[in-house]
């Protein structure tokens, strides 16, 4: 590596424990805003049952990290409720949207490191692969390492790819998609309920990038210089960690699977209101966050397309 290369570096990893940082990243920091009100007063949907995941280790749950992602969809009307079994044909049944936000595999509970091992058995993919072609919609959702991993077995099945890294805007120490600069692609889920594009802007909080299946339609893409960083070991990024160009790969698409849906998305962040207090400030990530005042109504948007309501 060249000099200019070096210092390119280091100004990339600044940037990326700037990112760590304000995103609470260490799991003992990162708390729930329990004062977070959705802005939502429309109730669009009285029928319609959400299940959250919690049964395979998922660092985003109902009542935990995903409590205001559980708000937002109540004040449409949507019924949530928690799923502490693991996926069958029974637990499955009668539900409308089912939500896996950052499942783990046992063995990486306490250790993010490589390698990292899948969430689900088998079966269980098999049986929400099956769910969703008869008519399901599930909203799939896999941050950075080690959590791509752990949901690949399942992503795979439906022609995604994830990629198990840490994902960089380059030069940035925020991250936006922006139907400015063609990184937020037209879609449904922009123009929402009144047929009239609502989402312009969203804010992102790191995640991974991923690849998706000809038929898909991206959403979120890294139209700028991006990078993907590979470490063995969980941010122990060094001149030596493997990257990849991330340019024109997604963080964020939808499917269209036989009589179902699927969205996937590489970061779990934007979809709930987290902070990060220290003696002098508190930092705020997610919908709750400056630049995220969009944030929530892709959330609405996007729940909206995955119950056939748009």
């Amino acid at each position: 590596m060249n000099h200019q290369g070096r210092l390119e570096f280091k100004v990339t990893r600044i940037l990326l424990l700037f990112i760590f940082l304000i995103s609470g990243v260490i799991q003992a920091k990162q708390e729930v805003d329990l004062g977070f009100v959705p802005k939502n007063n429309q109730v669009v949907s009285k029928e319609k049952i959400v299940l959250i995941d919690e049964a395979h280790h998922n660092f985003h749950t109902l009542d935990g990290r995903y409590k205001p992602f559980a708000k937002v969809l109540e004040s449409a009307g949507y019924s949530v409720e928690k799923n502490i079994n693991k996926f069958t044909s029974k637990s499955l049944e009668n539900v409308d949207v089912l939500v896996i936000a950052n499942a783990l595999d046992e063995k990486n509970v306490k250790n993010h490191d490589l390698p990292n091992f899948s969430a689900f058995t088998q079966k269980e993919v098999e049986v929400v692969h099956h769910w969703v072609k008869n008519g399901g919609s599930l909203l799939l959702i896999a941050d950075h390492l080690p959590w791509p991993k752990a949901s690949d077995s399942l992503a795979s099945t439906f022609g995604f790819q994830f990629n198990n890294s840490y994902v960089e805007v380059l030069g940035s120490s925020e991250q936006y998609f922006e139907v400015a600069d063609k990184s937020l692609v037209e879609h449904k889920i922009l123009k929402g309920l009144t047929g009239t594009t609502k989402i312009t802007k969203i804010r992102g909080f790191m995640g991974q990038a991923f690849l998706s299946p000809p038929d898909a339609k991206p959403l979120l893409v890294f139209s700028k210089s991006a990078v993907a960083y590979m470490p063995s070991k969980a941010w122990d990024i060094t001149d030596d960690t493997p990257t990849i160009s991330a340019v024109g790969w997604h963080q964020g698409a939808t499917l269209d699977f036989y009589k179902g849906r699927v969205a996937f998305f590489g970061e779990a962040g934007m979809f709930t209101a987290q902070v990060d207090n220290d003696e002098n400030e508190q930092w705020k990530m997610g919908m709750n966050a400056k630049g995220a005042e969009q944030n929530e109504q892709f959330l609405l948007n996007t729940m909206y397309w995955l119950s056939n309501i748009i």
